[in-house]
């Protein structure tokens, strides 16, 4: 049996998510803007028994402190000082939806930020901030919440919206229960963080081992988008899940698994995380048992 840790970073900034031994390579998970840490316990307890496996919460949501002001590249700043609390060098990096954004960020700025990397997803833009289908994106979000409605009332009818077919029960309860959690404060600033965010220049400056991973059904990351952008990141792998919304690692996570680890077993040793064990974590909520 593979047990989950919960723990928070030694300076308290941080807290995250762990199964595996301190001295394997590191697979690290980024989740979205409905998500948290807990997003990724199927892929913990998949992972975990190869590697480090270790899922983030994004500041301002689970016991990560927010940040002052919140963009991408803040964003992508955090996680350089998360990973570097952790003691983790090169790892792969798991971003899905805007966690994509946050490591296609941080990779574009420092080359050796990662081992390999896995775009599940997300987007290389958001467009213009005066854009008229940016400004309706946010306000569609963000309406129902100046109207007075809550995240725990609007998660069942949001998480709905991404879904593909067939999803998964207990993975849907999961996506419910993520969403309902997030902070209020956190959602908008993390969708105002979207404004603006264009990195399709950037692209071919992503030079390490890449799968880009879409989902059939997925309106927010349409495939075809996905698609291109594979084509403009050197080298980089893509896979498309049939049936599948935006939410593939809880609502199919069977498939996300299954395609994730397709792509880790054609990694060289030399794309596998280089760390030393871990010198600054301290647990939090204890452990939970997953079979």
């Amino acid at each position: 049996m593979s047990e989950i840790a919960f723990r928070s970073t030694a300076d308290g900034r941080f807290s995250f998510a762990e199964a595996g031994r301190a001295d394997a390579p590191a697979l690290v998970f980024l989740h979205g803007i409905g998500g948290n840490a807990r997003a990724f316990t199927n892929q913990l307890r998949y992972f975990g028994s190869d590697w480090r496996a270790i899922a983030w919460d994004m500041p301002g949501y689970g016991g990560s402190a927010p940040l002052a002001a919140v963009s991408i590249a803040a964003l992508a700043e955090a996680l350089s000082r998360f990973l570097h609390q952790l003691g983790v060098e090169r790892p792969v990096l798991v971003g899905h939806s805007i966690g994509g954004m946050i490591v296609q960020q941080l990779v574009a700025e420092r080359a050796d930020a990662a081992g390999a990397i896995v775009l599940a997803q997300t987007s290389p833009a958001f467009g213009r901030p005066e854009g008229d289908w940016q400004r309706d994106f946010i306000a569609a979000r963000l309406g129902p919440l100046d109207r007075g409605e809550t995240m725990s009332g609007l998660a069942p009818g949001l998480v709905a919206e991404l879904v593909g077919d067939d999803p998964d029960p207990e993975g849907l309860a999961l996506a419910r229960a993520c969403m309902a959690a997030v902070p209020e404060a956190s959602y908008r600033a993390m969708m105002r963080a979207l404004m603006g965010f264009d990195l399709r220049d950037a692209l071919p400056r992503l030079r390490v081992p890449t799968l880009v991973l879409a989902g059939r059904k997925d309106t927010n990351a349409p495939a075809p988008m996905m698609a291109r952008m594979a084509e403009r990141i050197p080298g980089a792998a893509y896979a498309c899940l049939d049936g599948v919304g935006h939410l593939a690692p809880m609502e199919r996570p069977g498939l996300f698994n299954a395609a994730l680890a397709d792509f880790l077993a054609t990694l060289p040793v030399s794309a596998r995380a280089e760390q030393s064990a871990d010198p600054g974590a301290t647990p939090r909520h204890g452990t939970m048992g997953l079979g």
